[in-house]
């Protein structure tokens, strides 16, 4: 029963839960793009999740001198996650671009 507890799947991700949670997701994208890209791919998910998450947070904690904004801790994190998204997503372009140039060079 408490493995059970354990393997319930959770947004809040200990070390390794992220491949219990995201299984399926996984499995889908590695077999459609290849293990680092899948990955890639599925990282990019988790990110776009955090953001809104946060985004939605972000919505109730507003920054005192500008209202319109949500606070500099919650601004910083959106920051952050955001620079990571361009990252993943740069190093995903960047895997596919070279798969598509060694594949004109093999001729298929």
């Amino acid at each position: 029963m408490a493995e059970e507890r354990e393997k319930t799947p959770t947004p809040f991700y200990r070390h390794g839960d992220v491949y219990y949670a995201r299984a399926q997701e996984l499995e889908r994208e590695e077999f459609m793009r290849g293990e680092a890209r899948g990955r890639l791919a599925v990282a990019l998910d988790v990110l776009t999740d955090a953001l809104i998450l946060v985004g939605q947070h972000g919505v109730y904690c507003a920054s005192e001198r500008n209202p319109a904004l949500p606070k500099m801790d919650l601004q910083a994190v959106l920051a952050g996650i955001g620079g990571a998204k361009e990252l993943v997503a740069s190093a995903l372009a960047k895997l596919n671009d070279e798969a598509e140039a060694k594949r004109g060079q093999t001729g298929g």
